[in-house]
């Protein structure tokens, strides 16, 4: 029960700055004066470099998560091969990446593996864990790292997709568990531009 109130909070507290992002006033659009996103050095479920820039020229939703997670990650991913599907030839036009927050465990190979349960069009970077780290810090994603009996860990994460324009302006984050036709909604506003 703790855990789960520890776990709330956190979300809740990772996600307050977010919401101030989409309200208006006389002078226009307000915006948010947290900033989401940012440079990062990763590398991709084949082992390539990849940095913010290789995202740069279609929309990009992301979500940070790991392989072992138990509910929230496959949870999302499951979400997001559904709404990937429900967009039809749309979801061409999206880049859909998974983050991990677990460099110890998800190598590429890994990632490559447990992706594999998805939509193909899903894309996993992995990286040092100094360079999860940065990418996590860059986009305010939350990860800590918790010891379990017999020496194993979980992670506790943010779980939040998050929503980037073509230039790699963040745009809006996805709630877990979103209902599929406002994710759709969002996900197609996204491609519209």
């Amino acid at each position: 029960m703790r855990r789960a109130l520890a776990i709330t909070a956190a979300a809740l507290l990772a996600a307050a700055p977010l919401a101030a992002c989409d309200r208006q006033d006389a002078a226009g659009p307000a915006r948010s004066l947290v900033k989401i996103g940012g440079p990062f050095n990763l590398v991709d479920m084949n082992g390539k470099p990849v940095t913010e820039t290789s995202l740069l020229g279609k929309p990009t939703a992301i979500f940070f998560g790991f392989t072992y997670c138990p509910e929230v990650c496959p949870t999302t991913l499951t979400d997001l091969t559904v709404w990937l599907k429900m967009l039809g030839p749309d979801a061409d036009k999206l880049n859909v990446v998974f983050v991990s927050v677990d460099p110890e465990r998800d190598t590429p190979e890994q990632m490559r593996l447990y992706l594999s349960n998805f939509d193909p069009r899903i894309q996993g970077f992995t990286g040092t864990p100094d360079a999860v780290a940065k990418a996590a810090k860059a986009y305010r994603v939350y990860y800590q790292k918790v010891p379990q009996e017999g020496g194993g860990y979980t992670i506790d994460h943010s779980s939040s997709v998050y929503l980037f324009d073509a230039n790699g302006q963040f745009v809006a984050p996805i709630a877990y568990q979103s209902p599929p036709d406002r994710a759709v909604h969002q996900l197609k506003a996204l491609v519209a531009g």
